[in-house]
């Protein structure tokens, strides 16, 4: 069979639809952007994932709880959070086509345009550059470098596009653009060192240095990169992501309220209550599953970035003494767990932040990344957040919003010298009884989406095997397989159904099965291998005789038979649950 056309995104989403993963939202309407919902199999496999992280972070330990908050909190939570006034992206719209967009996007969708020009740049001189490997352009061109560099020697160009990008952050105010900096500047650097070990420092052809975008500013930024309309882009404005609503009878100014764009804060609104209630004690953790919302100007990459997302969330207490250890625990945990669900290491990758990324309370941040594949070959997606973020969220609902000023975290207050935004004023300090000490805990918060988890395991499972009835197949972990098992009757007569059924009866109290007895058996075998289904039990024409049944295994298609009374048990031994 011809193997799948399309790119490999365009085969898992369509794949997702047709298998019943997922669905656009409200498709029979034309569908809303940045929301999707879960088919009966993409329920099923959700739930597993948040049901694994469940398992594993809370019930089998000792120093975690539990917590369910609601969605709609009181309003000066945002404000006192920071969330109020920071929240935001800068947008730009286009005059002619109505589109919107980011603005550190607009740059961004400058330099791709660039991608081409500058691999032809690098791939002229390959003669001369036969040691230099090209597999990269000379700087990451994903990265905000709105240059013109006509410049003698890499080192200046390097130089020059510092200068260049540091005035660019400044200029979008966009805190994305401080991971696009970063990016740019290792880059950079490589590439330079790379092409001083095949040449002298002031020999390097002029074609290693080529220009890489034009001026911004002289070559009008903006045009739209939809419409291509000139200078029809307006001002970049801010644009809150918070989806605003009101609670109450009457929709005034007085009842405004915020979906939660995170679920942390309710989690630091009921430190207190927690421990007060029970016997836990510093270091712990408290846990949340449950939705936010965000209402991103381009959501986009399937469901990598939505409106409406949910959220796995740890926020751990622990000692200031002792945060660094723990922090450092839990990016190795985190990234534990993603491997024995069957992510593999080649595409999971774990990135320590730069100093110039963190946030002004962050005292450290890894990033749990995975290669999705809608990325550019060698690009990473954030799957995960790991933060060490102090006391500045305790603080923060205790006193007020902190703000960063000469490297410390102090009260934002307005021109009166009084606080812009009060904190509740409760005492959220904890008495550590075993070392008689009163103090502020600082948090370590694993942060994982179970969206983008449940994307990244669909997006690992997908493989293509020709040889199969179906060359698509879902190699899912078995703990996270939507259907554990498949019975089918090899034919739909001559007493197998009654032999079939009642194993199928047997099998679904303990774990979710299909019956099916419809079609060929290598058709229902490949709407199993979609599914992700990792075993398949048939009945023949030898079960009457001998009382045995055929197991298919869904990844590597081999079959044994074993007696029709060990169907369970040999689930058991192979799921381990």
């Amino acid at each position: 069979m011809a193997k799948p056309a399309g790119s490999v995104m365009e085969r898992i989403v369509a794949l997702c639809k047709r298998r019943g993963f997922i669905f656009q939202d409200s498709e029979i309407y034309g569908g809303i952007n940045g929301f999707w919902d879960y088919g009966p199999l993409g329920v099923e496999l959700k739930r597993n994932v948040r049901e694994a992280w469940w398992q594993n972070m809370v019930r089998a330990r000792e120093d975690m709880v539990g917590l369910e908050t609601t969605i709609i909190m009181h309003p000066q939570v945002w404000k006192a959070s920071g969330h109020f006034d920071m929240f935001h992206d800068m947008m730009v719209d286009c005059r002619e086509c109505k589109s919107r967009f980011r603005a550190d996007q607009i740059v961004c969708m400058h330099v791709c345009q660039a991608t081409d020009e500058t691999n032809q740049a690098l791939t002229h001189g390959l003669d001369a550059l036969e040691q230099f490997p090209l597999g990269k352009p000379l700087i990451q061109l994903e990265t905000l470098l709105d240059l013109s560099v006509e410049a003698s020697s890499l080192g200046e160009a390097v130089e020059r596009a510092e200068e260049r990008i540091g005035a660019a952050a400044k200029l979008h105010n966009v805190s994305e653009l401080k991971k696009c900096r970063i990016a740019a500047l290792e880059s950079a650097r490589e590439t330079k060192k790379a092409i001083f070990a095949v040449y002298d420092k002031n020999e390097i052809p002029h074609f290693a240095i080529a220009v890489l975008l034009p001026d911004c500013e002289a070559e009008n930024p903006r045009a739209c990169p939809r419409c291509g309309a000139q200078n029809s882009l307006t001002e970049p404005r801010e644009f809150n992501l918070m989806f605003k609503t009101y609670v109450g009878a009457v929709m005034d100014e007085d009842a405004v309220a915020y979906l939660r764009p995170e679920t942390a804060q309710g989690i630091f609104l009921n430190f207190k209550n927690v421990v007060d209630s029970t016997r836990i004690k510093i270091p712990f953790g408290i846990a949340q599953i449950g939705k936010s919302f965000r209402n991103e100007i381009t959501p986009r990459n399937f469901t990598f970035r939505s409106r409406e997302f949910e959220q796995m969330e740890i926020e751990f207490f622990c000692h200031p003494s002792e945060s660094n250890k723990w922090y450092e625990y839990w990016r190795d945990e985190r990234m534990r767990w993603y491997q024995n669900l069957g992510l593999a290491s080649s595409r999971l990758r774990l990135r320590e932040h730069e100093k110039e990324e963190l946030s002004h309370y962050s005292c450290g941040t890894s990033d749990i990344e995975y290669a999705f594949p809608f990325l550019a070959e060698g690009d990473f997606g954030e799957l995960e957040g790991v933060a060490h973020r102090g006391d500045f969220d305790l603080r923060s609902h205790m006193e007020g919003k902190l703000v960063a000023r000469d490297g410390q975290l102090v009260l934002d207050v307005g021109p009166d010298g009084k606080p812009r935004w009060k904190g509740s004023g409760k005492d959220l300090t904890y008495f550590d009884p075993d070392r008689k000490e009163r103090y502020i805990p600082h948090v370590i918060e694993p942060s994982a989406g179970t969206d983008r988890a449940t994307l990244a395991f669909i997006c690992e499972a997908y493989t293509v095997d020709e040889s199969r009835p179906s060359p698509e197949l879902m190699k899912f972990h078995p703990r996270l397989a939507p259907i554990k098992a498949a019975v089918f009757p090899l034919v739909n007569k001559d007493g197998m159904p009654e032999i079939a059924e009642p194993i199928y009866q047997e099998i679904r109290k303990r774990w979710p099965a299909q019956y099916d007895a419809k079609a060929s058996i290598g058709k229902r075998y490949a709407r199993m291998d979609e599914g992700g289904t990792p075993y398949c039990f048939t009945i023949d024409g030898q079960t009457k005789q001998d009382a045995t049944v055929t197991v298919r295994d869904r990844d590597t298609g081999q079959q044994q038979r074993i007696d029709k009374s060990r169907c369970v048990e040999y689930l058991n031994d192979q799921l381990g649950t």
